[in-house]
């Protein structure tokens, strides 16, 4: 049983924080000419993630360092900060992710990662780590169509965790340039959980979707969108469903 103290709890936005900020010193202190650092840094009103809240409608931090290969192959860990009253009552949600990303044309790409999502932090009782693989097909910057495997994914009825179980995703994404800096954004996706047996357990699935505006300078974007869900995710998940909500996020790009 996982049963990390508060006193660790604190450390993976820091670290990521710290490695953050040296990034650019980074960049020249030894690392081959192919290989470059980046990331991001993000405040978000609302930490929402396949239509589902994570954070309960509050303030969220987050953070993303990567290295990237000349040939497209990148690594990386991402963290933020949720409400921790929440299944399995952690501090952090962090992801550690590794792809590549294969140049169809000038244009098109298809992009392979696999993912390890952690809950660090907190007094959990139990794991509802999992693991994923994803592919995407992109256009430019303003189209993404994804598939996503989740061979472990945690199965809850409302607030009662049942098992583990596969699950699937397919999303897209999109962004239009309407004036110098600003796009009209959307999305739209669907999560569907294979079940492992009848009543409660069976198979289910549910939608989700956005749509709203950013704006973009240099190395910042503020983003402000309308998210729908079904409510059969509340069956699914023990978090809030982001149906009828409004969130903005500010990112800070390095």
């Amino acid at each position: 049983m996982y049963r990390p103290g508060r006193a660790r709890a604190r450390w993976p936005l820091l670290w990521l924080l710290l490695l953050g900020a040296g990034a650019q010193a980074g960049r020249g202190a030894g690392l081959p000419s192919d290989f470059t650092v980046g990331g991001n840094l993000a405040l978000t009103s609302d930490y929402i993630y396949r239509g589902v809240s994570e954070s309960d409608g509050r303030l969220a931090a987050q953070a993303d360092l990567h290295v990237s290969s000349g040939s497209g192959t990148y690594l990386g860990v991402w963290a933020s900060t949720r409400d921790r009253n929440f299944e399995p009552y952690a501090h952090y949600d962090t992801e550690l992710y590794l792809g590549h990303h294969f140049a169809l044309s000038n244009d098109w790409g298809v992009t392979v990662d696999a993912r390890g999502h952690y809950y660090v932090g907190g007094m959990q009782e139990i794991n509802d780590d999992y693991h994923q693989i994803s592919a995407s097909l992109t256009y430019l910057d303003r189209w993404t169509l994804s598939v996503t495997a989740i061979p472990n994914a945690v199965r809850y009825w409302f607030q009662e965790r049942l098992s583990r179980t596969p699950a699937w995703v397919a999303d897209t994404a999109a962004q239009w340039l309407i004036h110098d800096g600003i796009y009209l954004t959307g999305g739209a996706g669907y999560y569907y959980s294979s079940g492992s047996g009848p009543g409660i357990r069976a198979g289910r699935g549910y939608g989700y979707g956005s749509a709203g505006l950013a704006y973009e300078y240099r190395s910042w974007r503020l983003e402000v969108g309308y998210f729908v869900t079904q409510h059969i995710a509340q069956r699914l998940f023990p978090y809030p469903i982001a149906d009828g909500r409004f969130a903005a996020t500010l990112v800070w790009r390095f």
